[in-house]
């Protein structure tokens, strides 16, 4: 058994281990607050750009009168074969469950897709995720081939994909959290696009936490490409927080000062949709099929951008809640040893007297 000596250089251990998880705590309660506000901020500018395409969607035709080709490919269905999953985890740990969660969605997904017997291609973002998938599933390889015209004074080069097993990771993402930049995004979004309608991918799905406030989240996997109504989010998979979640992410916010509930926004969001749905008659002065090629990918961009801030968002709300109870276990953990060495003490006092009284009577 410990003896007091022991016990309160344990307790001290504590004391040191409750001071860096509250440091922790109150770190992602700062950079919350920022992600919060800045994914929030991005919010109007989705809205926006969606209704103006809704808008050119219901005064255009979306199909070309002389060929009936579909203006611009991203709006193209095709049978699934080739899937592309975007995996948005975080950047570090104590988070409690947040990654490994995302880890678990994913690979239920990809389960699913395979008993369809669909390809998959992964493309993980974070490098927890990357950590993940790194072992577990091979990278893509890639023949960079050249042709040479007009004597050697032209040359173009092709990229031509080896596919080696039915999961493979084409791509990954270690610094797009670091700075979720909008450029970043959109070159990430630009690859993928030029994939999709090459038809080397049929399909994408994201796999992220959406965020609304502390205590709304859940965790979806959500389908990006190709693009069936504007404006909206195919889910096709969600998991919501618990009871036990919500109020355990609440007692946290509340502690730190971060704000529970979500903002209002509901105004901004119908004055968006009239612009989209109001019965005016606009002017284009590009054809339709320019204007849907410069703006489809810029809402593909737009709509992993807010993924990635919703999904920043939702790490940093997890880790203050993981670390605001790791404080919570340790403060209980010091009033434990505490007694228990009171007691040990009480008990060595307790028997030096019994010895001194009992010595004083055989005196």
């Amino acid at each position: 058994m410990a003896n007091v000596l022991d016990l309160r250089r344990r307790i001290r251990s504590v004391k040191n281990t409750r001071q860096i998880t509250k440091a922790m705590k109150m770190v992602s309660a700062a950079k919350l607050r920022r992600a919060q506000d800045r994914a929030m901020r991005a919010r109007p500018y989705a809205r926006m750009l969606a209704s103006v395409l809704v808008s050119m969607v219901r005064r255009t035709d979306q199909c070309d009168e002389q060929s009936g080709e579909v203006l611009h490919p991203l709006l193209v269905e095709r049978p699934e074969k080739n899937v592309l999953v975007l995996v948005i985890a975080g950047d570090k740990g104590f988070a409690g469950a947040f990654n490994s969660n995302i880890g678990k969605a994913a690979q239920r997904f990809i389960d699913e897709r395979r008993k369809l017997d669909q390809t998959i291609d992964l493309e993980p973002v974070g490098k927890k995720a990357i950590a993940l998938y790194k072992k577990k599933f091979p990278a893509a390889a890639y023949e960079k081939t050249e042709r040479h015209y007009d004597n050697d004074l032209a040359t173009h080069f092709d990229v031509v994909r080896h596919r080696a097993q039915p999961i493979e990771v084409a791509a990954e993402h270690p610094a797009l959290l670091l700075r979720v930049d909008f450029n970043d995004v959109s070159e990430m979004a630009r690859s993928i696009i030029e994939r999709y309608e090459r038809c080397e991918i049929d399909s994408v799905y994201i796999v992220y936490n959406e965020f609304k406030s502390v205590i709304s989240q859940r965790l979806v996997v959500e389908k990006l490409l190709p693009i069936r109504k504007l404006g909206s989010h195919e889910i096709t998979a969600a998991e919501e927080m618990t009871e036990e979640q919500k109020e355990a992410a609440a007692r946290a916010a509340t502690s730190a000062g971060v704000r529970i509930e979500e903002p209002e926004d509901e105004g901004a969001e119908e004055e968006a949709k009239k612009f989209g749905t109001a019965d005016v008659d606009y002017i284009f002065d590009q054809p339709p099929e320019r204007l849907f090629r410069d703006l489809m990918p810029r809402y593909v961009a737009t709509q992993i951008f807010h993924a990635l801030l919703e999904s920043a968002a939702a790490e940093h709300a997890a880790r203050m809640t993981a670390t605001d109870a790791a404080t919570k276990n340790a403060e209980d953990l010091i009033d434990s040893l505490s007694l228990t060495m009171n007691r040990l003490r009480q008990a060595a006092i307790t028997k030096e007297i019994i010895e001194i009284v009992s010595g004083a009577a055989a005196l």
